[in-house]
């Protein structure tokens, strides 16, 4: 049977266009971080699986899958470790050339009304999903000055789009974001770094599979949503990822590509 955990399809085999490109995923280590990290390495990049758990792990296997990958623990919250994590990436590789900020907090919440969400829960939320992926875009951005340039790509949610009820702080940090993304892309367009965001539908991740009941309900109702009726997996991410970090998408900065089957027009 299929599962979340399916190796990714390299939908294009062979390619090199990413070859000597550093790339940094962050929440590399399962579901869409991992099919992300591993399709950019089937390109040619040297992939940085960055991620709070698992992170040495998943980069060994990339390895032993003959991908150039290296594991690095980091809180993607935290100020000192999201410099530290670009800095350790500059020393082994010597530079940095895309980041796709992909860690974020979703899985382990439970849906339920805007005023019964935990203050502490929203907090975490944010610091993650927000200030976590402006922490990494500043860490790496003079390294990307120093290359003449780069990619950021941010993963959202169409959740933003739709207005998912229930679930206040994840959509609401989603928003912010694909806000975060139209605000940095023409910051940072002058230093020629490319910055975008890809918004998934909801993806039967490792997360989903080992959730809970709502979890479950959610997944259930998502395909017959969907013009392509079907379920959403990590690698029908990956394609719209690698054009954003790729040579393909020189011209194209400060927009969200939403993948979900057809669900959301965007």
């Amino acid at each position: 049977m299929s599962t979340a955990r399916d190796r990714p399809v390299n939908l294009l085999a062979g390619a090199t266009e990413l070859t000597g490109q550093v790339a940094i995923v962050t929440g590399g280590a399962i579901g869409i971080g991992r099919a992300i990290a591993e399709d950019l390495g089937c390109a040619g990049a040297r992939v940085v699986v960055a991620d709070r758990a698992g992170a040495a792990e998943t980069a060994a296997e990339l390895r032993d899958a003959g991908l150039d990958a290296l594991g690095v623990p980091v809180d993607v919250s935290s100020e000192s470790a999201t410099r530290e994590l670009a800095a350790k990436v500059v020393s082994a590789y010597g530079g940095i050339d895309i980041l796709v900020n992909n860690a974020g907090i979703f899985t382990t919440l439970r849906p339920g009304p805007l005023e019964e969400i935990d203050v502490a829960e929203w907090q975490r939320v944010m610091d993650v999903n927000v200030l976590g992926s402006y922490l990494c875009i500043r860490a790496v951005v003079g390294p990307m000055r120093d290359r003449g340039g780069g990619r950021i790509v941010n993963i959202a949610s169409t959740t933003a789009f739709k207005g998912v009820s229930h679930l206040l702080h994840y959509v609401a940090s989603k928003g912010a974001v694909i806000a975060m993304t139209r605000a940095t892309a023409r910051e940072l367009g002058a230093d020629n770094i490319l910055v975008n965001a890809v918004a998934p539908g909801f993806t039967v991740s490792d997360g989903i599979l080992d959730g809970g009941a709502e979890l479950a309900g959610l997944r259930r109702a998502a395909p017959g949503k969907r013009v392509l009726a079907r379920e959403q997996r990590p690698r029908d991410v990956v394609g719209a990822v690698r054009f954003l970090a790729g040579p393909m998408s020189s011209f194209v900065t400060g927009q969200t590509v939403v993948v979900d089957g057809g669900a959301f027009f965007h």
